[in-house]
């Protein structure tokens, strides 16, 4: 999808419709239409720049219920560790806002309980109610989807590249030596790889009906290895497209400044391009292989404290008041990600930018949230910056492979 400057004027219809009645929030669950019998209050723990996108909705379900919502804006680089610490105490919040990849540490820390949604688990994106997820119970209400896509440089390359080596020639043909960039560093980044990953057909794990399956690492199946040949191939002794001495802020340059046309990042980054002048396209990721390139989704939400006196009430804020269209969009404009409301991501989606990320989001799976996951991590991105710098493919591959299971197996 293509956009310029002009496009982000879009956002303003967003915000009216935002705007339009909030203390409309009609509470369908228990306890939201008997103001008389209601009590006590909700301490809603709130990243601080999104407190005012909620006021409204908090101010809405005290006039409903007589219930106060207090919002207590928190530092986002603390809130997890001060909510698994304060919970046993029983001095945490009632609610914490939070991400789906926090999940397992949550669960395992017996810090959050499980959400009813009802019916109303229809009207998300499905990728939003998977991440929410969490061996087959949901403990997130989700408000945001972000995911990665391809950001091009329209005025260099008019048209979207259909694979990944249509991408760097078109780069080239546009007289470019540098078409491509991705963030990536010393020590790899395997989040950013992770969608050529998966079009090889290698999963970090399988999953079942309860998500991923912990048991079932497929780092090392036969698609990883062809993965990692691939990525030898275009890494210094191959085309060069992956380069460990480029971190973000280096790839940022790289696009904004022209030297570069394509760029794989998220949504956060726009902002940067389209203030430096780019004429920005978001595009699908290109594929190396005849299968969709799969980014990770990251999924945003709200948990309900497992020592919350008033689960009832949380349940009911969440499920019947941040779970409604216009509160989504007043999370929307705070941080410009996908609505994880269906409805909601449907008006945002007006936008050509937000539209472009909600397609290649389609395709998107979620972050693995289950404590293996980080036993994952830990060797992943060194060893494809390994692949990348000229190390032999295949034994790097199963080596890490090898670790993983090795580091899982010992808990």
């Amino acid at each position: 999808m293509r956009v310029n400057r002009k496009s982000l004027l879009a956002a303003g219809a967003i915000a009216a419709v935002a705007a339009l009645g909030l203390a409309g929030c009609a509470g369908s669950g228990s306890g939201s239409d008997d103001k008389s019998s209601a009590s006590g209050s909700l301490t809603v723990w709130v990243d601080a720049e999104r407190v005012d996108a909620l006021k409204g909705a908090a101010e809405a379900y005290q006039d409903k219920t007589g219930i106060e919502v207090k919002l207590v804006g928190k530092d986002n680089a603390d809130i997890k560790s001060d909510f698994i610490q304060q919970v046993p105490t029983g001095k945490g919040p009632d609610v914490v806002m939070g991400a789906h990849d926090w999940l397992g540490e949550l669960s395992t820390n017996g810090v959050v309980a499980p959400l009813e949604l009802g019916d109303s688990a229809a009207d998300y994106l499905q990728v939003a109610i998977d991440a929410s997820t969490y061996e087959g119970t949901v403990y997130m209400l989700p408000y945001a989807v972000e995911n990665l896509a391809m950001l091009r440089n329209a005025d260099l390359v008019p048209e979207p590249a259909s694979s990944f080596d249509d991408m760097l020639a078109k780069g080239k043909a546009a007289g470019l030596t540098q078409p491509f960039v991705v963030e990536q560093g010393a020590e790899g980044n395997p989040y950013h790889l992770y969608p050529f990953q998966t079009a090889f057909g290698a999963p970090v794990f399988g999953s079942d009906a309860e998500g991923y399956n912990p048991d079932d690492l497929q780092l090392g199946n036969s698609g990883g290895e062809q993965f990692a040949t691939w990525l030898g191939s275009q890494g210094k002794n191959g085309t060069g497209a992956f380069n460990t001495d480029i971190d973000g802020d280096i790839a940022k340059d790289a696009f904004t400044t022209g030297k570069a046309a394509f760029w794989l990042t998220g949504p956060w980054n726009v902002g940067a391009a389209v203030d430096a002048g780019i004429n920005v396209a978001i595009d699908p990721i290109p594929s190396p292989t005849s299968e969709v390139a799969q980014p990770f989704a990251g999924v945003k939400g709200f948990f309900v404290s497992a020592e919350s006196k008033n689960k009832v009430a949380a349940n009911d804020f969440l499920v019947n008041y941040i779970g409604t269209e216009d509160v989504q969009l007043e999370l929307f404009k705070a941080g410009n990600v996908l609505p994880a409301l269906t409805a909601a991501a449907e008006t945002a989606s007006s936008d050509p930018i937000v539209a472009g990320f909600a397609t290649v989001g389609a395709d998107a799976v979620p972050m693995p949230a289950i404590p293996a996951m980080g036993q994952v991590w830990q060797y992943w991105g060194i060893a494809e910056a390994a692949i990348i710098n000229g190390a032999d493919p295949v034994a790097t591959w199963q080596k890490l492979a090898s670790d993983v299971q090795a580091a899982i197996d010992a808990g």
